[in-house]
């Protein structure tokens, strides 16, 4: 996630309508739906009546079309979270836990509808999506039950001398409106890690849909409106940044920006929010390290390089495995390993059950890795399996071996099925590669010797470390963010609801005399 505000953000459709999946189904397409965006509770169309079209990144087919808002919908979208926030405030954390419980009843009930519609937009596979649907209930469970577990504490003043007549306690407040931006990767998994929090907290909410998919999320959002959600207390806004302007990162009402994207885009959100001090949560990408050590499950690390990198999100996680650090004693048994199992990836039609490999989200998404790839080869870099493109937005799942650190494929996030493997002689000199990198997000370290498996661990510079599995985990009861260029602060069940309230702390002088 190195690129630009514009690069990452801005992408759109590219107006070109690709192939039909690698083995050749086609299907007819149902017709294009007109969604709104969601404006104090109704469907709505942009000021302009513009719009554009969310294409299935598979087939090429226009899904729905849905309003292309601009900096007028922008300020009609905060101007109704002006009047939410005093609705939000007030609604007790009863009412908070009872509409985001029911709404997690509702996904449950809708699963499959919705499962399909975001394998429809987005393009990972049906099995992706349902277990992506099945997160995203489980977390607007888990916010549901935490609305009622905001608590502050009781301070013991008779700790300070002359001040033992006194009571002290804290109590927690949302923050106001916050703002959140949703990636295109997992939408409705990363909408549910962030929105539901911020309701939990008590907060209005102003929520930036991704322009490539924005639909999944729109109707979870009807959701959460049909269980009771305040029409002021929720806008969704569809559109692309550039003709949405700056007041979402500027105006002095929005108190807190929750991002989860690349660093270019983040370094732009920080500037802007700075002007009026407003918190920012940025959830970023990575170089995510896999280190693999003489002792590991080398069967087990191989099949975590296919699951954490090759198949699930066609590679396009924040966390998924970056590079792949091999001890040289074991690396030809791994690589013969992973070649042998990642010969076997099933790419095609992601609405079928047995793919395991879909597309990537745009035709310009495929040509990126493939000009990262590329450029890597020409530096040196052998590519053992895949190495190209399949129509317009399908990548072949890659291996390549014989990187250097300096290549594209090692030092910047690939966003694709693609695997570079290198190699290292001991424990330190692996520590020392995974750290040489401006980025710390999430890693993963493969052996059966637990002392040998936590000394790396504590010794690498992240903000999450997956012994025996892929570093691409998330459930929500686990602090999750990065150190360095990978974001500030950290998500959770508990972590979210923190960052989205302040703390107050109320002195009552005399009341013990």
């Amino acid at each position: 996630m190195n690129t630009s505000l514009q690069d990452r953000l801005n992408e759109g459709t590219t107006g070109q309508a690709p192939p039909a999946s690698p083995n050749g189904n086609v299907t007819a397409p149902p017709p294009a739906m007109r969604m709104g965006m969601l404006l104090n509770g109704q469907q709505s169309p942009s000021i302009s009546g513009e719009e554009f079209a969310v294409r299935n990144p598979a087939s090429g087919e226009i899904i729905a079309y849905v309003p292309r808002c601009n900096a007028q919908d922008v300020e009609r979208a905060i101007e109704l979270a002006i009047k939410g926030r005093t609705v939000m405030e007030r609604l007790p954390a009863h009412r908070r836990s009872d509409i985001l419980g029911k709404t997690a009843i509702e996904i449950g009930r809708r699963h499959e509808e919705l499962s399909q519609l975001l394998s429809r937009e987005n393009g990972k596979t049906i099995r992706q999506c349902r277990f992506e649907m099945i997160a995203t209930q489980r977390l607007f469970v888990d916010f549901a039950e935490e609305a009622k577990r905001i608590r502050g504490a009781y301070l013991p003043m008779d700790a300070v001398p002359g001040l033992e007549n006194m009571v002290a306690y804290t109590v927690r407040h949302p923050v106001g409106i916050v703002v959140g931006i949703i990636p295109f990767n997992y939408p409705a998994e990363l909408f549910a890690h962030k929105i539901p929090g911020a309701i939990a907290g008590g907060n209005s909410v102003i929520v930036k849909l991704p322009e490539l998919c924005p639909l999944t999320v729109l109707r979870i959002g009807e959701i959460m409106l049909e269980s009771g959600m305040p029409p002021e207390g929720m806008q969704m806004l569809t559109g692309f940044p550039a003709d949405m302007g700056d007041a979402l990162l500027t105006h002095p009402e929005v108190r807190m920006v929750s991002f989860t994207g690349s660093v270019g885009a983040a370094k732009y959100i920080a500037g802007k929010a700075a002007g009026t001090l407003k918190r920012t949560a940025f959830e970023l990408g990575g170089t995510d390290v896999m280190i693999v050590l003489e002792d590991a499950n080398l069967a087990g690390a191989a099949e975590a390089v296919v699951q954490g990198r090759l198949t699930n999100g066609a590679g396009q996680i924040c966390c998924a495995v970056k590079r792949v650090l091999v001890q040289e004693s074991v690396y030809d048994k791994f690589l013969s390993l992973l070649l042998e199992r990642s010969g076997k990836i099933n790419m095609g039609d992601p609405s079928l059950d047995e793919t395991d490999l879909g597309p990537l989200i745009t035709a310009d998404a495929a040509a990126k890795v493939h000009s990262e790839v590329s450029k890597s080869i020409e530096m040196g870099a052998k590519c053992l399996l895949g190495g190209g493109r399949e129509g317009l937005s399908f990548y072949k799942p890659t291996v390549l071996v014989d990187v250097t650190p300096d290549m594209p494929v090692m030092c910047d996030e690939v966003f694709g099925p693609v695997a570079p493997i290198y190699t290292f002689k001991d424990i330190a000199g692996a520590i020392a590669i995974a750290n040489d990198s401006p980025y710390g997000l999430q890693a993963s370290v493969f052996s059966e010797n637990i002392n040998n498996a936590l000394k790396v661990a504590h010794r690498l510079e992240v903000g999450g470390v997956v012994i025996n599995g892929p570093g691409a985990f998330r459930p929500g009861n686990v602090p999750f963010g990065g150190f360095k260029q990978s974001g500030n602060g950290r998500e959770s069940i508990t972590d979210t609801i923190r960052e989205m309230t302040e703390e107050k702390a109320i002195v009552i002088n005399g009341a013990l005399a």
